[in-house]
C-alpha cells in the first residue's frame, strides 16, 4: 500500500472517530442540532487543515488566512484579520505588510510540535508599537537569526508558525471584507530552492498534517468536562470573570484581558450586559457557540466593538442579547439560541477594567426596563 492511500485511510477513520467520539454523548452532544452543530464545526477544521497545512513548507512560507466568514474555529473575531505562516528556527525570515488602517497589529511566534498540531504557547511577539510603520502603514520586520536592534523577532527553538493579528474598531464589520489590505508577505532572507515536485511521501505528509490539526482540535482537546480552563473562562451561565491576561495560553494575546462565559436565556427572555469600556486600544464582545466559533457576523449583529456601541450619557453601556430584535440600541442578536458563550475582549488596557455585569429579563419588559431605557 503506497503511503498516501496509507495516510488517507487514517484520515479516514480518525473522521469516523470524531463523528462517534466528538458529535457524541463523550463530548455531551445528545440532540440532532448539537450534532449537526459539531459536524459544522469539523467541516471548518477539516477546510482549515487543508487550507492551511496539507501544502505547508516552512523552507518557502506564504501568509495564509486563518479564519474566514466560512471557516471558523479557535474563536474567531469579527473585529480582526489573521494570518498564518510555518516557520522554523533553523533558517531567518522578513516579514512585509500593511497596517491598512488597524489600530493595533502583532506577530506572535507560535511553538511546539507543528506538523498542523495545535501549538504548545506562544513564545514571543512584536507589535506595531515597536516596530517601525511608515507612513503609507508599511512595515517590514525580520524574524529569527542573529538579534537585532530593532524590528527584530527572534525564533524560540521549537518555533513552529507565526500568527499575525490586525486589530479594527470600525462601524462596519472588518472580517467580511476578503480585501483588507494588509498585504502580507514573508520570504527567508537566504535563498531556498524550487519545491520538489509532489511525491507519495511529501503527499503523504500533507495528508496527516490535516490530520493532525483535526485530531488536535477535537479529540485531543479532550471532553469538555474533563479540560482545565484558564481563568479568564467562567463556567456560571450568565455571570462573568473579572477580565485577566492570558498569559503564554496556547495562541493567546498577552496584550489583551479577556473573559468568557456562557450565556443561558429562556425563549421569552433576554440577557442586559451593562458595564463601561475601559480606556484601551480596542474592545469588542462577540457571541461564540459551544465550539468557539463566532455567530453570523456576516448577516447579523453578534457582537459590538466601541465604535458600534450605542453609549449612556455617563459614558457606559447598556447591551441586549436578544432572539428578537427589542427596538433598543445595543442589539446582540442571538440567532433564537438559548445557550452560546459570550467573549470579551480588551487590548492595551490603562488602569482598571470594570467587569461586566449580566441579568435576566423578559423580552417583553425590556422597553419598559430601567436598565434599558434611554
Amino acid at each position: 500500500m503506497s503511503g498516501s492511500r496509507r495516510a488517507l485511510r487514517e484520515l479516514i477513520d480518525l473522521l469516523v472517530e470524531v463523528d462517534e467520539r466528538f458529535a457524541g454523548p463523550e463530548w455531551m452532544v445528545e440532540s440532532v442540532d448539537d450534532v449537526a452543530g459539531a459536524h459544522r464545526a469539523v467541516m471548518h477544521l477539516l477546510q482549515g487543515g487543508l487550507f492551511s497545512h496539507f501544502e505547508q513548507d516552512p523552507a518557502r512560507p506564504s501568509f495564509r488566512p486563518v479564519v474566514s466568514p466560512t471557516r471558523k474555529f479557535t474563536g474567531d473575531n469579527p473585529d480582526a484579520v489573521y494570518y498564518e505562516a510555518p516557520v522554523t528556527s533553523d533558517l531567518a525570515y522578513r516579514v512585509r505588510g500593511n497596517m491598512a488602517g488597524a489600530v493595533y497589529a502583532t506577530i506572535t511566534v507560535e511553538a511546539g510540535p507543528g506538523e498542523g498540531n495545535f501549538v504548545d504557547r506562544t513564545a514571543g511577539s512584536i507589535s506595531s508599537d515597536s516596530f517601525d510603520v511608515a507612513s503609507d502603514g508599511s512595515f517590514e520586520v525580520i524574524v529569527g537569526g542573529p538579534e537585532r536592534s530593532s524590528n527584530w523577532l527572534g525564533l524560540a527553538d521549537d518555533a513552529c508558525s507565526l500568527t499575525t493579528r490586525h486589530y479594527f474598531e470600525e462601524r462596519r464589520t472588518v472580517a467580511t471584507d476578503p480585501f483588507v489590505p494588509v498585504g502580507l508577505t514573508i520570504e527567508p532572507l537566504e535563498p531556498t530552492p524550487p519545491t520538489p515536485p509532489p511525491s507519495d511521501e511529501s503527499v503523504a505528509a500533507g495528508i496527516r498534517r490535516v490530520a493532525n490539526f483535526v485530531r488536535s482540535r477535537t479529540l485531543g482537546m479532550g471532553p469538555p468536562a474533563e479540560r482545565v480552563q484558564p481563568a479568564f473562562v467562567g463556567r456560571t451561565p450568565n455571570v462573568f470573570p473579572a477580565p485577566v491576561v492570558p498569559g503564554d495560553f496556547a495562541l493567546s494575546f498577552a496584550e489583551a484581558h479577556y473573559s468568557l462565559a456562557p450565556y443561558l436565556i429562556g425563549p421569552d427572555e433576554a440577557l442586559v450586559m451593562t458595564g463601561r469600556w475601559p480606556e484601551c486600544r480596542t474592545a469588542h464582545v462577540v457571541l461564540w457557540n459551544r465550539w468557539t466559533q463566532t455567530y453570523d457576523y456576516a448577516n447579523r449583529t453578534v457582537g459590538l466593538n466601541r465604535a458600534q456601541t450605542a453609549l449612556e450619557p455617563d459614558g457606559s453601556f447598556r447591551m441586549v442579547l436578544a432572539h428578537e430584535d427589542p427596538g433598543v440600541p445595543n442589539w446582540i442578536d442571538t440567532e433564537g439560541r438559548g445557550f452560546g458563550m459570550v467573549f470579551w475582549r480588551f487590548v492595551l488596557v490603562e488602569g482598571e477594567i470594570e467587569t461586566p455585569h449580566a441579568e435576566v429579563v423578559k423580552h417583553a419588559d425590556i422597553a419598559a426596563s430601567p436598565l434599558v431605557q434611554r
